[in-house]
């Protein structure tokens, strides 16, 4: 100890110093280990990665955005393992899974976050909940999302990179993610998907052993069959001219689709939504999913199914201009609709929000469906109700069977008339919800939670929760967890989980920037 006669200071020894830095980054950082699970027709497979959140630097933010992410381990590819009733071996995915830890030399307890993704034909076996339960149960961290037909293109559409090229190259992309028992179409246009539509048709409709012999029939593959005048029979091989046959019908369905051509009775019979939007035109090609990694030559190893054979006459169909586009790589083809991580971002909400009963909170794991409604101006209820109809179409979601939060951007001044007019198409598009008692949850843009959750509430006398927020910003793909009411400040704390889909490297880029010779 010592006296001056002066105030003074010593500086903080090194250690003291490391921990004040560490502590001010942390208040504005966040890094999260992050898995990905895809269980789909043909394919299952994980990742792990790395990812870095930030504060966003506007005044006051209380919102995280992602800045980074570092992709820790990929697994191998692994055939959907299916037992003899055609029901996912889930024992075999768990022991599959269970190793892709140990190789990574990480645990479940290692995880913040993650998701699980059914999709295609695995939606169909009678055990794909239990599938996503069992990773669910495992950690009780993870986003689980059974993917609709409309969604999975989305999402193949987004993992590929066709929707980021779409705003980026400004040209109208249709992205073609073939998989093992569909296949996915996505019009993306600025950045934003325009059209989406699904067909089965895909690579592993069926499944062949080593001598040639078929062990697994799909009934669409039967469907084909009858259409080409072949037989398929379990057991008994399947001849060369029998095969071409087949594929040939398949690759002409689906040059069909990609034509925007009027379906004939083939394609309308294995048609699994609505036909793709007959305009707009794509500019360029891209395509996704297990079959593109022989489109792009990446593969060429045979599986014991079709897709091989399909690659091969798609391959014809472009160089023969019956597809008359250019071919662009994004750089991402089988691992496309793999969720490389579920994002955390973190927000919340503005001051003037309303909730109608605090009991209806915490929510957890809401999907957020985005409606694109100019809200600027006159509102039409109509044209809300259309558009959240829409939203829910594009995204496989049933308000009768979970809940939904619906995001939109409100702008202009806060009149009654306005909100009333919204409100209305709100209770008109939300149907649904009202009959099974659900509670609306509404996240918008703007500072007017409050005025409309009680126009809906007194006004309208709904009948259900309301848990309308403002202050937020959201987007199809997200989940939302929906904390308890902060007082006295009566805000709710929200964590977003979005899926977080791959960017594609420097060399992927380059390979973007030009067509493929086909």
């Amino acid at each position: 100890m010592h006296e001056l006669d002066y105030a003074h200071f010593h500086p903080a020894s090194e250690r003291e110093a490391e921990f004040i830095r560490d502590t001010i980054w942390k208040a504005d950082n966040v890094e999260l280990t992050t898995v990905g699970v895809d269980v789909g027709s043909s394919t299952s497979h994980l990742m792990f990665a790395r990812v870095h959140l930030q504060r966003l630097s506007e005044a006051l933010s209380s919102r995280f955005v992602v800045v980074d992410r570092d992709v820790l381990w990929r697994s191998p590819i692994l055939l959907t393992p299916y037992r003899p009733d055609y029901t996912i071996d889930a024992d075999a995915l768990k022991s599959f899974f269970d190793g892709a830890f140990r190789e990574a030399g990480l645990t479940p307890d290692d995880i913040d976050s993650g998701a699980v993704i059914l999709t295609g034909e695995a939606l169909k076996r009678v055990n794909a909940r239990a599938i996503a339960d069992l990773f669910a149960e495992e950690t009780g961290k993870f986003v689980c999302a059974s993917a609709g037909h409309n969604l999975e293109s989305v999402m193949a559409a987004h993992g590929s990179g066709a929707v980021r090229l779409s705003k980026a190259e400004d040209k109208t992309f249709l992205n073609v993610d073939i998989g093992g028992g569909t296949t996915k179409f996505a019009l993306c246009r600025g950045g934003e998907i325009v059209s989406t539509a699904a067909v089965a048709v895909g690579g592993r409709l069926i499944a062949l052993d080593g001598d040639g012999a078929l062990v697994r029939i799909e009934g669409p593959a039967l469907q084909i069959a009858e259409d080409a005048g072949i037989s398929l029979v379990p057991g008994a091989a399947l001849e060369a001219g029998d095969r071409r046959a087949l594929v040939r019908r398949m690759a002409d369905v689906l040059v069909g689709a990609i034509r925007q051509e009027e379906p004939d009775a083939l394609a309308r019979d294995l048609l699994v939504t609505a036909p793709l939007d007959a305009a707009p035109r794509p500019d360029v090609i891209s395509f996704s999913g297990g079959v593109s990694e022989y489109i792009y030559e990446r593969e060429g190893d045979p599986h014991g199914d079709l897709g091989k054979s399909l690659a091969h006459h798609i391959h014809h169909a472009l160089t023969e201009e019956r597809i008359p586009y250019p071919v662009y790589d994004p750089g991402q083809g089988i691992r496309a609709t793999v969720v490389g991580a579920s994002q955390f971002s973190v927000q919340v909400s503005g001051n003037t929000i309303m909730v109608s009963d605090e009991a209806a909170l915490p929510l957890r794991n809401v999907p957020v469906v985005r409606i694109r409604a100019d809200l600027s101006g006159d509102i039409e209820p109509a044209r809300i109700e259309s558009e959240i109809g829409a939203a829910l179409a594009r995204n496989d979601i049933d308000p009768a069977e979970t809940n939904v939060a619906l995001a939109f951007r409100w702008e202009g001044l806060p009149l009654h008339r306005r909100l009333h007019d919204l409100a209305t198409g709100l209770c008109d598009g939300l149907r649904g919800v009202l009959a099974e008692k659900r509670p609306i949850v509404l996240m918008m843009e703007g500072d007017t939670g409050r005025t409309l959750g009680h126009i809906l509430k007194d006004e309208f006398d709904v009948g259900v929760d309301i848990v309308s927020v403002d202050g937020v910003q959201l987007k199809d793909l997200d989940y939302v967890d929906i904390g308890t009411m902060i007082h006295p400040t009566e805000v709710v704390p929200l964590i977003i989980k979005s899926l977080l889909f791959s960017t594609p490297d420097a060399s992927a880029e380059a390979s973007a920037a030009s067509h493929v010779e086909a």
